[in-house]
């Protein structure tokens, strides 16, 4: 990889962290369960991207495990996500 393109993959990874804590200060208290439990689910987007790391040519071991990482770590994120949804929606059934 030139110094080009990892200055814009940083120039990428900045924005998007900047953005996301923005985007995540504003939300109210009380939305911000409901809210993050049912979006956990945008790490499906991980997974597709740590299923590509990990199975590209031409990229190092390292890039191979920190994908499988990824991949293990978004996995679960997806998981835990719908388990508090669940949890959440179980409140409003009525007994």
């Amino acid at each position: 990889m030139n110094a080009e393109g990892l200055i814009i993959l940083l120039y990428v990874l900045v924005l998007a962290s900047y953005l996301g804590f923005e985007l995540i200060a504003k939300v109210p208290p009380t939305l911000h369960t409901p809210l993050m439990s049912g979006s956990n689910a945008i790490s499906g987007i991980t997974i597709v991207g740590a299923i590509l790391a990990t199975n590209e040519l031409g990229y190092t071991q390292l890039s191979k495990w920190l994908g499988m990482l990824a991949l293990i770590l978004a996995a679960i994120n997806v998981a835990g996500g719908y388990a508090v949804t669940d949890r959440m929606l179980k409140m409003f059934k009525k007994k």
